[in-house]
């Protein structure tokens, strides 16, 4: 699977909405590539690796989160927002748990939209250069996950988490319950002793 360092992949059914972060990202520099469909980009997303991927989360055929799932996006090397133009928080966040690296809402202010990938773009290749954590129960957890472990054992709080790391205080917030349901732990407290390899009441 080659990686290209500089594409976004745009997955939406609107043709309005395709040529619009076309434009966007296309003025910014980055090479674009849309897709109408999910078929045609799991085909393309499985061969070569974009620096992002800009995913409608409703579309005829499969849904974004098929795709998430197809895609194996836990573990997929680049970020993937969900886009939903129906405030529809409960798919976002169902959309997170599959793997998306965060969630816009339509409509979207551009500046608002960049801003979040250069920040995903940024950390996800900071992702792929670190080497990998060495606690038990490691191996249980998806990069993202294991970068939001690394701000709640630092101390930080949903919003500052989010901030550090480009997403919002929810995904966090379904981060950290995915994180504590994967290590078994109870509270924040827990997963430092987890991470540390103190044993509870140690």
């Amino acid at each position: 699977m080659k990686a290209d360092a500089e594409a976004i992949y745009i997955v939406d059914d609107d043709p309005a909405v395709r040529d619009a972060l076309s434009v966007l990202f296309n003025m910014e520099g980055y090479v674009v590539e849309t897709f109408s469909d999910g078929d045609a980009f799991v085909n393309s997303a499985q061969k070569s690796v974009p620096a992002c991927v800009m995913l409608d989360v409703h579309m005829p055929g499969r849904s974004g989160i098929e795709i998430l799932k197809a895609l194996n996006a836990e573990n997929y090397p680049a970020p993937i927002f969900i886009i939903s133009g129906q405030g529809d928080i409960p798919m976002a966040v169902e959309a997170i748990r599959n793997g998306a690296f965060d969630f816009v809402e339509k409509p979207f202010s551009a500046e608002t939209v960049l801003e979040r990938v250069r920040e995903s773009i940024a950390l996800s290749r900071r992702q792929n250069e670190a080497t990998a954590a060495t606690f038990q129960g490691a191996d249980l957890l998806t990069r993202r996950e294991l970068e939001v472990l690394k701000e709640i054992t630092d101390g930080a709080s949903n919003k500052e988490a989010g901030r550090t790391l480009g997403i919002s205080p929810r995904t966090v917030e379904v981060h950290r319950a995915r994180i504590m349901e994967k290590l078994g732990a109870r509270n924040a407290a827990d997963l430092v002793r987890i991470v540390l390899g103190h044993p509870a009441g140690g």
